[in-house]
Formats: C-alpha cells, sequence, structure tokens
C-alpha cells in the first residue's frame, strides 16, 4: 500500500497501460494515487502494468456512481484521469460529480468515447471528416452507400465504442459489408461494450498519424506526433509468413500495428496536424486532460480518425520522454501538482521507431534464438518480445494480440542507424520459422 497522505489524491480510472505511468510520476512529488477499476478484471495483454501496490486504494465500480462518489469526495482529489480506453466516461462522470471546474463538457460526453457522436461533433463545428454512418439498420447504411457514391470502394466496418483497433474490418471494393457488419452487430467487444452499432465508413486513403496532447483549461499542447508506417511483405514460410509491424491490413482487418516512428517538430506536415487536432479537441468538448488523436493525412487535408480521451497506450509516454523530453503523463502530472503549464509543442532529441511483431497466419512458432541479438543492435532502447519455442499464435487482429507478441524500440540521434537496427530486426525475425498446426475434423490437434 502507498504510504503517502491520500488527501488531495490523484484519482486514476483503469491505471494500467499508459495510465500506469501516473502513479509514479505522482509519487516522485509525494502525491498518492487513487486507483479506480471500471472492468470485471484487467485485460490479459495489459495485466503486465497493472500493480495494485503503487496506489493508496484500489476501488473498482460496481455501476453504483453515487456510493463510488461519496467514497471518493471525503479524499479531495486534486483530479480524476482515464488511463486507459476502458476508463474514459467513468472518469469524466467522476470529474462532474468532485471536479466540476476540471470538467469537459458534460453534453458531449459521448463524442469522446464513442466514433459515431464523435463524427456528428465534429460536423457540427464544421470540422471536415470522413463519410460514415453510424447505425444498427443495414438498410440505412445501403441507402447512404448510394448516396455517397460509394458503390465499388473500399469500405471500412468497425464498432463505435471499441478500442485497441478491435473490430476495424477493411471491406475491399465489391466485397460484402454486411458480413463484418452482422457478424459484430450486438456482440460484447474486448472492453465489455456491446455493439448495439456499427460504424460504416469511406476508406480512407493518405499517411496516416497520431497527435498526442495534454489540454489544461482549453489550452491544448502537443507532446509529440508519430506515423504510423507499413513494411513490405517479404519472404516465403519464414516470419514474412507470420511477423510483420503497425498499422496495415491483415486477414481482413486493416488496423494492425506494423511501426510507428517519431516525427520531427519541423517536418511540414505538423503545423497542419496541429492545428486540426486542436479544432477536434474543440469539437468534442476536452478541455482538460490527455487525448490521442489518430489522423489520416489525405489529399483533401487531414481527417479523424478517431480520439481516445486518455494518453496514448502501450508505454508510449515512456518512450516519448526518451525522445522529446517530455510526454503527455508527465504534463498532466506537473500541471495537477500544481507546477508550470506545459509547453505549446515539443522538441525531439533523438530518432526513435517502434516495431510490432504480428501473425499473418496461425502456427507453432521456432527458432526464436534468432531474435537474441536485438539487445546488442547500437539503437537498441526497449524491447518486450514474448515469442517462445512451441508457442502457437493466432492471425494477428487486433492491438490486443499485437502486444501478446511483443514490440522493439529503437532510439538514436544518427536516423541512419535506427534505419540500419530495423532492417537489422526484421532480418532476425525472417529466421523464425512457423509449422501450420495439423488440423482434423474437430479443428487443430
Amino acid at each position: 500500500m502507498n504510504p503517502l497522505p491520500v488527501s488531495q489524491a490523484a484519482v486514476i480510472v483503469d491505471p494500467f497501460s499508459s495510465g500506469a505511468q501516473y502513479a509514479p510520476e505522482f509519487a516522485s512529488r509525494g502525491i498518492a494515487t487513487v486507483a479506480v477499476g471500471s472492468l470485471p478484471a484487467v485485460p490479459a495483454a495489459y495485466a503486465d502494468s497493472w500493480d495494485p501496490a503503487l496506489h493508496h486504494r484500489v476501488l473498482h465500480f460496481d455501476g453504483d456512481l453515487d456510493q463510488l462518489v461519496a467514497v471518493l469526495r471525503p479524499l479531495s482529489p486534486r483530479c480524476v484521469l482515464a488511463g486507459a480506453e476502458s476508463g474514459v466516461e467513468l472518469a469524466d462522470r467522476l470529474t462532474e460529480r468532485l471536479l466540476p471546474d476540471q470538467a469537459n463538457v458534460p453534453a458531449l460526453a459521448a463524442a469522446r468515447r464513442d466514433k459515431g457522436a464523435m463524427d456528428r461533433a465534429l460536423r457540427a463545428a464544421g470540422v471536415p471528416t470522413i463519410a460514415q454512418i453510424c447505425t444498427d439498420d443495414p438498410e440505412a447504411v445501403r441507402a447512404w452507400i448510394d448516396r455517397e457514391g460509394l458503390r465499388g470502394k473500399d469500405l471500412v466496418v468497425k464498432p463505435p465504442k471499441s478500442g485497441s483497433t478491435d473490430g476495424v474490418t477493411r471491406v475491399p471494393a465489391g466485397a460484402d459489408w454486411r458480413i463484418p457488419f452482422d457478424a459484430q452487430l450486438g456482440r460484447i467487444n474486448q472492453w465489455h461494450n456491446l455493439n448495439d452499432r456499427m460504424l460504416v465508413q469511406e476508406y480512407a486513403h493518405g499517411t496516416e498519424f497520431v497527435v498526442d496532447t495534454f489540454s489544461h483549461r482549453g489550452r491544448h499542447t502537443v507532446a509529440d506526433i508519430c506515423r504510423y508506417g507499413k513494411t513490405a511483405h517479404r519472404g516465403r514460410h519464414t516470419v514474412a509468413d507470420i511477423c510483420r509491424y503497425g498499422k496495415t491490413d491483415n486477414d481482413g482487418q486493416m488496423a494492425v500495428y506494423e511501426s510507428l516512428t517519431w516525427v520531427a517538430p519541423d517536418t511540414p506536415e505538423v503545423p497542419v496536424l496541429t492545428h486540426y487536432a486542436e479544432a477536434v479537441l474543440d469539437a468534442v468538448g476536452l478541455r482538460h486532460g490527455t487525448a490521442h488523436i489518430e489522423i489520416m493525412l489525405t489529399a483533401d487535408g487531414p481527417r479523424l480518425i478517431e480520439i481516445n480521451s486518455r494518453p496514448h497506450g502501450g508505454g508510449h509516454p515512456a518512450f516519448n520522454l526518451a525522445a522529446t523530453g517530455d510526454s503527455q503523463v508527465h504534463r498532466a502530472v506537473r500541471w495537477y501538482a500544481g507546477e508550470e503549464a506545459a509547453p505549446k509543442t515539443y522538441r525531439l532529441l533523438q530518432h526513435m521507431t517502434v516495431l510490432f511483431l504480428m501473425a499473418r497466419r496461425p502456427g507453432t512458432v521456432s527458432n526464436t534464438a534468432a531474435l537474441h541479438g536485438i539487445r546488442e543492435l547500437p539503437s537498441y532502447h526497449h524491447s518486450a518480445v514474448r515469442l517462445r519455442d512451441g508457442d502457437l499464435i493466432e492471425v494477428t487482429r487486433d492491438l490486443l494480440a499485437t502486444l501478446t507478441l511483443g514490440f522493439v524500440v529503437l532510439a538514436h540521434p544518427d536516423p541512419e542507424q535506427v534505419a540500419k537496427d530495423t532492417a537489422a530486426v526484421r532480418a532476425m525475425e525472417d529466421a523464425l520459422i512457423v509449422t501450420p498446426v495439423p488440423t482434423g475434423p474437430g479443428g487443430p490437434r
């Protein structure tokens, strides 16, 4: 149990994934944290980041908001922050009750979590968006496709309240969008939300970026901007058959992570992305806290993929600290600890890339010793590679599945060194072997 005084504690809702980084930072300033869990259990992919010993108290939300508020109010919390996507809505509701001066716009709460409401809020504010419809009525979708002239075009189908790319499916031109629509409608997703509607949207072409922000009193600051990347599919019967990196198509899922690279602040796209991100934040009423904003830079300008009103997941803030000397989490902690306001932008101290593993087909992995050289690379910064000989892997369809395989972080002042070591990591992965699992009438055996 955290021994710090609990008065004026920071309340963290679902403090796992990157949300786990709040507690140590607050503790370094003599501020205790109280953890509030909104889920029945921490998702398996994030279990390693959950440490109840970091917090003065651990509470669980059972649906009774009044009771939870009654327990928290005597602690005089200084802030309520969402640690992970699942905690966004509860953090909003608690802040309204406990710290109304820090509340984001209550009337726009749905727009900070539900992608359908998100799109409506942007349109109402005059912010350009991707053509889309959110409904449970397939006939409405069919009429919308005809009205928008999208028949015979690539489409995207996804749940409006999923997270970590769960259920995001690309529908190639000519394919039947009803298959993923019907398959996911009515399903309980990985974040324990009912898919009571589905979002169908035009497939946006361009380069995808993520803008990570911290806001206070409506003043928005950018902690970092990263670019998602893709790599060519190479090789046969090696890792190219089972592992690749970043946001790309994989077995019908179009948002599987491949690579992520930090963008220098003097890159021409940065002002365009920053201006658009600020417009998005205003449109959804986010005045306080962190956000993770995914944006496609198209030929017609930036278009929102989605905004997540919490820190960039997967441990990103700690990596960003090494890349830029700062992060969303550190900015938030400094502000709520009464220290200085965050700078409007960021600087790049060293070049950084994250490479994600991806399974392209199921099978049993062997020769994982080929990956042992990763830690010897000149730009090696961090890794969480979980593959072991004999592991049976499924096709990677979302971020949670990606995290069960692992990732590698490379960082160096020289971008050429990062590029060389990226190629080296991929060569090591190409030495991995996957053996298809024999199947019988009853499936794998």
